[in-house]
């Protein structure tokens, strides 16, 4: 039961809508990773986390990062050149957590998972989420309303554009309700359908690169799952 809740399978969705056109010119991508890119990602890690399913601890790689970068980036390098994701970065540890002074256990909203992710796996995202996030930023892909993961966009400036609009709908001549549609967009990124969020980018015109590289990272996922834990949340 805990599996089918927190690794549901993606549900059907009508894709016919989505064009099969090709887009010849993208925006333009540099491939090749840079050892300070590398060096920044992992420097950011926080030490003493839970190891991953290799038991690589976060401090280990720190400690041993003049010795790894050569060898670290040129892996990262090939990845991207290739369009493809390792195997070995996609396997994770799930952790199911059993919280505490619950009357009934039998209901599956009583568990919490933790997913302990690999190490490499999350530094190659990160260079490669920063890199999107540039040309996201640069090209303007993104809508202005678009508050979260974006950069110089705060609670303040959420509130701020809320208060406009609300405003804005007020000083119509024409009677109008104001309503908002907030989304959690993290909440809900495990289940989207790949085949539109790779159409979603292409039709962006996001470099092939990145497109391919993602349709790799997507696909074929293991997670791990360990015995309950009972912990005080």
């Amino acid at each position: 039961m805990l599996r089918k809740k927190f690794f549901s399978s993606l549900s059907q969705a009508d894709i016919n809508d989505i064009s099969k056109s090709f887009i010849s010119l993208t925006v333009s991508f540099d491939s090749t990773l840079l050892q300070d890119e590398m060096r920044q990602m992992i420097q950011r890690i926080k030490v003493d986390k839970a190891s991953d399913a290799f038991e690589i601890s976060n401090r280990a790689l720190q400690a041993s990062l003049t010795e790894l970068t050569s060898i670290l980036i040129s892996l990262f390098n090939a990845c991207v050149i290739h369009k493809y994701h390792l195997k070995q970065f996609k396997k994770a540890q799930t952790i199911v957590l059993r919280k505490s002074k619950m009357s009934d256990y039998i209901d599956l909203k009583t568990y919490w998972f933790i997913a302990l992710l690999d190490i490499m796996n999350k530094t190659l995202e990160s260079i490669m989420i920063k890199r999107l996030n540039d040309i996201t930023e640069t090209h303007h892909m993104l809508l202005n309303a678009q508050m979260r993961a974006r950069r110089k966009r705060f609670v303040i400036s959420a509130l701020n554009l809320l208060v406009d609009q609300v405003h804005a709908v007020w000083d119509c001549k024409i009677k109008y309700v104001a309503f908002m549609l907030s989304l959690d967009v993290a909440e809900t990124f495990s289940h989207v359908l790949h085949t539109r969020l790779l159409h979603t980018l292409r039709m962006k015109k996001t470099s092939n690169y990145i497109v391919e590289w993602t349709r790799s990272f997507l696909k074929d996922s293991v997670m791990n799952m360990s015995e309950s834990i009972k912990v005080q949340i």
